[in-house]
């Protein structure tokens, strides 16, 4: 018999679904964000006041729109399943609470994250709105002490979003927003273990599993599998593991006092947690610490996640402050009540704007099939392939990471080829395929969001850029072959990974050289694009015996994913199999 899956809603409508049912549920401190997947508080924008936008993927709730509201976020930027939201949605949502003081950005360090966000505050500082951004990278088991800025966020966003949000409402101006925004982040370390994995939605199986009678050290809130598994313990020995990892790396400069976040991942029960932290506050207290307001509870989680984590960020004066300042949100209440407390608009008054789907292209079932020409036609190949190969795509990501990358890669290119139908292109010129490829990969990036939906993305719009360049000429080899080098090229500024790191990179290294190789023999475009599709296929699949140097793969100690070929590269290897194919049909066809 197959299991059932284990949410009550189709993937494709999941991010979208559970917004509106937070809204409905909380428009009396939350409303949607106008044009984009996000949620703003119904206090902004304010006048004079610093907009703090955070954001993630869902499906780690009440982070991140749980904590949206009055003394708190100013809004949430909404990705999809443990997918960053893309540029285009955080540059939306951050136009629509901007008071006039700026933009602080502040989320997990993930490469998704700080690529996408990082492009939204360049648009912003170009129509001249000043942003700062505070990473979050609490998680110990991620990164070593001399090495903090590489270590990935996790529970510890609550700490780190609760003093920004006070410092703003309190009046800071953005560089003092900023400046405690990071002495929080620095002064906050967290450690977490699993006792099972977490399942996507509309997946019957779960990410990964930890058999019965052990547990998963230093997982991530997206399901990652953790660093190291041990036996099994009870909660006393559980938090004397947990307290331990933390007590020598706490930073000093508090004055004794420490917040505590003893946070649930998802199901685990609240009694457990409880029992748990009767022994945590024990040994803090043995420590020589004050636990100061702790809390108990579900505030980062990962799914249906069976686990928790404990953070603990040593206090001061300031932090102390803010930190206990008052905030009214869906997620969180603290203190005082705020005057928008109530009823809230009622569905029917919600602005048309802010019920409208946000998405940069329209559904791909609404477009023409027929349209947008060559670039479309090449376009949908590549996207059937890799829907073709989704399962085995988000297995091999799945080996060193979240698992997503076949769910990501087809939501992307789904947006990809309905905006390259709808571009306006209808013929082969470079000018028309130049046009398609620059709205496919905009509309690529907003819909995979992440780390691949940002490269992906700038592959085909800096691509796109390039051969529009030459008008209405036919596409050449050459002329291909330069803009793949230049799209190459900013693909590897934007990500920082190079050939051999096991990543897209190393396929798109060998199609470029395959490329250039092919004009030097003088191949027609679709013999020479062939043979460099062959060449990608052949290093996506020599990735295979690679250690995994960047990324959420080699956090997690990059020769796990030794023996499994590259996700990226691999789906990188089908498109570009499936597009040589159209051109070989349509080369066949003119002959």
């Amino acid at each position: 018999m197959t299991a059932p899956a284990r949410t009550l809603t189709d993937p494709a409508t999941f991010k979208a679904r559970w917004v509106d049912g937070l809204v409905a549920a909380y428009s009396r401190t939350v409303r949607r964000a106008p044009d984009a997947f996000g949620v703003l508080s119904r206090a902004a924008p304010r006048d004079g006041k610093v907009a703090v936008v955070i954001g993630g993927g869902c499906g780690h709730y009440p982070a991140f729109a749980g904590v949206v509201g009055p003394g708190l976020a100013d809004a949430a930027v909404i990705g999809d399943v443990f997918t960053s939201p893309s540029a285009e949605q955080a540059y939306r949502t951050a136009k629509a609470v901007d008071g006039g003081a700026g933009v602080l950005f502040s989320y997990g360090n993930y490469a998704g994250d700080v690529m996408h966000f990082g492009l939204a505050a360049r648009r912003l500082a170009a129509e001249g709105i000043e942003s700062r951004t505070v990473l979050v990278t609490d998680d110990v088991a991620s990164g070593p002490d001399d090495r903090r800025e590489t270590r990935r966020g996790v529970a510890g966003d609550f700490f780190v979003f609760k003093v920004l949000g006070a410092a703003a409402e309190r009046g800071d101006d953005l560089a003092t927003v900023a400046a405690v925004g990071e002495h929080a982040n620095d002064m906050t370390r967290t450690f977490g273990v699993a006792f099972d994995g977490c399942t996507l939605p509309g997946q019957r199986e779960p990410l990964f599993t930890v058999e019965p009678g052990t547990m998963e050290l230093g997982l991530g809130i997206h399901g990652e599998p953790g660093m190291r598994t041990v036996d099994s313990v009870d909660a006393h020995e559980l938090a004397d593991l947990l307290v331990d990892q933390l007590l020598d790396q706490l930073p000093d400069g508090g004055d004794g006092r420490v917040a505590v976040l003893l946070n649930g991942l998802g199901s685990t029960p609240y009694e457990d947690l409880f029992v748990t932290y009767g022994r945590v506050h024990e040994r803090l207290l043995a420590a020589g610490l004050r636990p100061h307001r702790p809390e108990v509870g579900e505030f980062v989680t990962s799914m249906d996640m069976a686990g928790l984590s404990l953070t603990l960020m040593p206090l001061d004066d300031e932090l102390a402050e803010l930190y206990d300042a008052p905030c009214e949100t869906p997620g969180f209440r603290l203190g005082a009540g705020w005057s928008l407390a109530g009823d809230g608009p009622a569905p029917d008054d919600v602005p048309e704007a802010e019920r409208r789907t946000p998405s940069v292209a329209p559904p791909l079932s609404e477009t023409d099939p027929g349209a947008g020409g060559v670039a479309a036609a090449a376009l949908t190949a590549a996207l059937e392939a890799v829907t073709e190969h989704e399962d085995e795509l988000g297995r091999l990501d799945a080996v060193a990471a979240d698992g997503d990358h076949g769910q990501g890669i087809v939501r992307g290119m789904r947006g990809a080829v309905a905006a390259a139908r709808t571009s306006g292109a209808s013929g082969d010129t470079a000018a028309d395929v130049g046009t398609a490829l620059l709205a496919a990969g905009t509309a690529l990036a907003d819909a995979a969001g992440g780390a691949s939906g940002a490269l992906y993305g700038v592959l085909l719009t800096e691509t796109g850029g390039q051969l529009a360049a030459h008008g209405d000429t036919a596409v050449t080899l050459a002329a291909l072959a330069d803009a793949v080098g230049a799209a190459q090229s900013a693909v590897t500024d934007l990500g920082g990974a190079k050939p051999g790191d096991k990543t897209m990179v190393d396929g798109l290294a060998a199609f470029t050289a395959g490329l250039r190789a092919a004009v030097e023999r003088g191949d027609a475009l679709a013999a020479g694009f062939t043979a460099a599709a062959a060449d990608a296929r052949q290093a996506a699949a020599d990735t295979a015996d690679l250690d995994a140097v960047v990324g959420r793969a080699a956090r997690l100690g990059g020769e796990r994913s030794r023996g499994s070929a590259d996700p990226g590269a691999t789906s990188l290897a089908y498109m570009l199999t499936a597009v040589g194919e159209v051109l070989a049909a349509r080369a066949e066809k003119e002959a």
